[in-house]
């Protein structure tokens, strides 16, 4: 075992863990009092729901043998059996498991904010356990596996651009379509109870997401460094890039605004993060900033879908933009074994090569063709046997004491 890598891949687990409990906090600041408890037990209930379904099938379905075509592991790491003692950077096996439950639990976390306020419970927790083993660990075997199709055609995703975000994202978005809107749509300004609450959540989450993108280096190194690096201006470029979009254009920068343009940099360096350096991180923040913020104006107020918490604005968009900002940005300069392994060469403006960027346009219609065709077949089977809402009388008078018996406040 190394001492120092496997120290360092158990730090970036926990702060990947506090990633799930950060977003409920997040989430739950936003919606209505009366919504507050339901919204952080839609989110946390993956670490128990997804935690065993990682365990038994998850982890081998994603990182286990090939069966051949690139697509899906084998059962021979069922239940965490045979997984080996140590990789080749000295961390022991059962700790990468984790690791990466991590990500799968977060996944699954943010496609809950598309659908606050009037989904089931029960549904919910269906829809996820489908989700996860069908469109999460097949992309995340695709992607990551040594084996895996779209790696081996040499799509990069360092930490999660389409495996996490991209697919939650657009599982989000088609939930929040088949499900339906809420008979109290309003903007999230409008129904934030607790602005500093949602504040504190998203700190906490940013300091979580500090050790989902270095940790995907696997080990204490100089991509690792960088990866921190660049995550940290990224986010800086797209809190600020949105603090400023809303200046010029409302006269008013909103705390939540700017927590918003924090998420869309980070969500946007994830995927790039382990390959582009201090300029191309600046810029990558930058766009994802403004891609998400007329985003998310068109989706939620022009065509009026009520993804509740932006899910698909910000990690649906955010995510395409970094996995296409790979493509142009990828540089061997940052990189150099993982671009020399890759015959598709470095980024479009780096080399003027348009090879890894049509690569990474191919991996991100993968990501959201399967997760939108997936998630689709779920909530229409799930259909067949239970409406997908709550009733509209527990929907007014809130889910919270109706679904848990329990108030968030007292209001006495």
């Amino acid at each position: 075992m190394n001492a120092v890598n496997s120290s360092f891949i158990m730090l970036c687990s926990l702060l990947v863990l506090l990633m799930t409990p950060a977003l409920a906090m997040f989430y739950s600041g936003m919606v209505k009092s009366k919504n507050t408890l339901n919204t952080i037990m839609n989110c946390f209930i993956v670490f128990g729901v997804i935690t065993l379904q990682w365990v038994f099938i998850g982890f081998t379905l994603a990182f286990g043998q090939d069966l051949g075509f690139g697509i899906v592991g084998d059962l021979g790491n069922f239940a965490l059996r045979n997984v080996g003692a140590y990789n080749d950077l000295g961390v022991p096996n059962i700790l990468f498991a984790i690791f990466q439950m991590a990500f799968a639990l977060i996944a699954a976390a943010i496609i809950t904010g598309s659908l606050v306020g009037r989904v089931k419970l029960g549904v919910l927790v269906i829809f996820l356990l489908f989700w996860s083993t069908l469109v999460y660990d097949i992309l995340a075997h695709m992607i990551w596996s040594e084996d895996g199709f779209l790696l081996q055609r040499g799509g990069l995703d360092f930490a999660g651009g389409g495996v996490v975000h991209i697919s939650s994202g657009v599982a989000g978005l088609i939930g929040a379509l088949l499900v339906g809107s809420r008979k109290e749509n309003h903007a999230i300004s409008d129904n934030a109870h607790s602005i500093p609450y949602a504040f504190l959540g998203a700190i906490l989450l940013f300091i979580g997401w500090l050790g989902f993108n270095s940790g995907s280096a696997g080990a204490v190194d100089e991509i690792a460094v960088n990866a921190f690096v660049v995550s940290i201006l990224s986010a800086a470029s797209g809190f600020l890039t949105w603090v400023l979009l809303e200046w010029f254009i409302h006269k008013k920068p909103t705390i939540l605004g700017s927590l918003s343009g924090l998420v869309a940099g980070l969500v946007g360096i994830t995927p790039a993060c382990g390959f582009v350096g201090i300029f191309s991180s600046l810029l990558i923040g930058f766009i994802a900033s403004i891609l998400c913020y007329f985003g998310l104006s068109f989706i939620k107020y022009k065509l009026k879908w009520d993804d509740s918490l932006d899910a698909f604005s910000l990690h649906g968009i955010g995510g395409i933009w970094g996995a296409l900002a790979t493509g142009l940005f990828a540089s061997a300069e940052v990189n150099p074994n993982v671009i020399a392994e890759n015959a598709l060469g470095e980024g479009l403006l780096i080399s003027g090569n348009l090879n890894l960027f049509k690569e990474q346009i191919f991996t991100t219609i993968i990501c959201i063709a399967l997760s939108a065709f997936v998630s689709f077949v779920i909530f229409k089977i799930i259909s067949l046997f239970t409406s997908l809402r709550v009733e509209e009388k527990t929907e007014k008078e809130g889910l919270d004491f109706a679904l848990h018996g329990e108030n968030a406040y007292n209001h006495s």
